[in-house]
């Protein structure tokens, strides 16, 4: 008897026959002519084109059980939610002439490098309705059924840290606790929120049963988080949350392991943290069982990822918190060292963070905040500063940090916005409005870390590059030259001993007002500053938080 093949992807099968020999079964197989399928090849055929347009219903109507293989191939796809899938026809190999066998070959992609292949087999029928797939979920994955799921999943080593100036940790994923209202078990609001606050009271005392019945109001039917708390004072309370209508829900998060720090830097790391979580990231495909137990099928485990240094100093990141929160009204503080461009402190106080992250992205009218850049620009072009075109300002701000377009890896922030229309001017109406502050598009545009920028170009003799992260520092649309070295330096002797402050011999800054609010910026050796208060009630706000800054980093740092 002659044997033979045809073999190929997508709708070419091999088509062999098979013949009863007395008892046992002999597998012999006979070319079938030219590309003519059988049913059985085109019902396998019909199948695989419906799983990789991901067509549930038409591929589940082609087997023997189609509620049944609807549900596992739903959970199939799902379950390993695949940037790609690829089902393919091996062989069709026919048992007579109402069975045949099938082979499939199946790639899974999950992202680059992460790919997953295999072969399933299965059977063929024709039944009263027709030729159908005798349905076995391992048709589609090996394994799959008698309780068993598939899934894809994400897998992570332990956790970097994140580390501060002086390599001290800053900020690690903790357990959160989040304190939950869930109004569909809660039979009684009110005792349930009254014991509530009762129970959290010697950790949160401002969250009270009024403010979380509003909270409920304010979201009618829907679960409300009424305070989140860490894990050791979690573990103080555990016993006492006993109460209907309280859930309990844990999240891992990266937090501060200092519970004084606080700053607009933190969400920023946390990006960058999670990039590099991402970038080393593993992956695994799992068979679970009824009792949740996996079993792996493909995979690598992803390696720990380098610790993020940050270039936040925890001792300056405290004296500036200490400072803006003695100012009544909005207040931020910005701490560059202009010798690397490392942000050392970014503070706001509570009016400041009700804002947003005013200290990155808050523009605010420049008014006389920008005096300097407009004696540079008046020197550099040989006019009186009241003659300084648009143009010329925005020229020489960019050579001193302003209006750059600087790209600093997890941070978004701005530096100015100017009215002439060049390149890099960083002009944008959203961000503009985004500052809380009703302003004319046509004046310039400053935020705090843009003063903080400016301060220490001026100190530096050149802009610095800023970054967050050390060794990541930021990239920038415009590329400008320095001042000419005479020109900084009479901006240098403007600012010796003109900053209105006493005391402090090394101190170069200067003063300015913008309407009601007040800058103070400058530099003391390697550390340049720029602090605002917003709607300030005095003309001298901004430079009394400024001594309350220098008083804060004379002490001893904490160890």
């Amino acid at each position: 008897m002659g044997t033979g093949s045809q073999i190929s992807r997508r709708g070419k099968y091999v088509i062999a026959s098979i013949a009863a020999v007395v008892m046992t079964v002999a597998l012999a197989s006979c070319v079938v002519g030219g590309d003519k399928k059988t049913d059985a090849a085109s019902v396998v055929e019909d199948f695989v084109n419906a799983l990789n347009n991901r067509d549930i219903d038409a591929a589940a109507a082609l087997t023997s059980y189609p509620n049944a293989a609807r549900a596992s191939i739903a959970q199939m796809f799902d379950g390993l939610d695949a940037k790609s899938t690829d089902f393919d026809v091996a062989q069709v190999m026919d048992l007579g002439n109402d069975s045949a066998f099938f082979t499939l070959d199946a790639a899974w992609n999950f992202g680059e490098g992460k790919d997953w292949t295999y072969q399933s087999q299965g059977e063929v029928r024709d039944l009263s309705v027709g030729w159908r797939l005798s349905w076995d979920p391992a048709v589609i994955v090996p394994g799959l059924g008698n309780g068993r799921t598939v899934s894809y999943t994400r897998t992570d080593a332990a956790p970097p840290k994140v580390v501060d100036a002086g390599g001290t940790l800053l900020m690690n994923e903790q357990t959160i606790n989040a304190i939950t209202l869930d109004p569909a078990t809660m039979p009684d609001p009110v005792d349930t929120t009254t014991r509530l606050a009762k129970v959290i009271e010697p950790v949160a005392p401002l969250v009270t049963s009024e403010s979380m019945l509003a909270d409920l109001a304010a979201n009618p039917g829907k679960p409300v988080t009424a305070v989140l708390l860490r894990d050791p004072d979690y573990a103080y309370l555990e016993s006492d949350f006993a109460i209907p209508g309280v859930v309990v829900v844990k999240t891992p998060k990266l937090i501060a392991s200092d519970r004084r720090i606080g700053s607009p830097l933190l969400d920023p790391l946390r990006t960058v943290w999670q990039a590099n979580r991402d970038a080393t990231a593993g992956w695994a495909v799992n068979l679970v069982d009824s009792g949740g137990v996996p079993t792996k099928q493909a995979g690598v485990q992803g390696p720990p990822g380098p610790d993020v240094a940050a270039t936040l100093d925890s001792h300056t990141q405290l004296a500036a918190i200490e400072a803006v929160v003695s100012a009544g009204t909005p207040a931020a503080i910005v701490a560059i060292r202009p010798s690397d461009g490392a942000i050392l402190a970014a503070a706001q106080n509570n009016q400041a963070i009700e804002q947003g992250p005013i200290a990155f992205t808050g523009l605010r009218p420049a008014g006389g905040a920008l005096d300097l850049v407009r004696l540079a620009a008046s020197i550099q072009n040989g006019v009186d500063p009241r003659a300084v075109s648009p143009e010329q300002l925005t020229g020489t701000a960019q050579q001193l940090g302003l209006g750059n377009g600087f790209n600093i890896p997890g941070l978004d922030q701005q530096t100015a916005v100017f009215a002439s229309d060049r390149p890099g001017s960083n002009q944008s109406v959203s961000n503009i409005l985004a500052s809380n502050k009703t302003v004319n598009t046509g004046d310039p545009q400053v935020t705090p870390f843009g003063m903080a920028m400016l301060a220490a170009s001026i100190a530096r003799g050149s802009a610095p590059t800023p970054m967050i992260v050390f060794g990541q520092p930021a990239t920038t649309d415009v590329a400008a030259s320095p001042l000419p070295a005479d020109v900084n330096n009479r901006l240098r002797d403007s600012m010796r001993g003109a900053g209105g402050l006493v005391g402090y011999p090394d101190l170069m800054a200067a003063g300015a007002a913008s309407g009601d609010d007040r800058w103070f910026f400058g530099s003391r050796g390697d550390l340049a500053f720029a602090v605002l208060v917003a709607d300030a009630d005095g003309n001298d706000r901004a430079q009394q938080m400024t001594e309350k800054l220098f008083q804060e980093l004379a002490k001893p740092a904490d160890k």
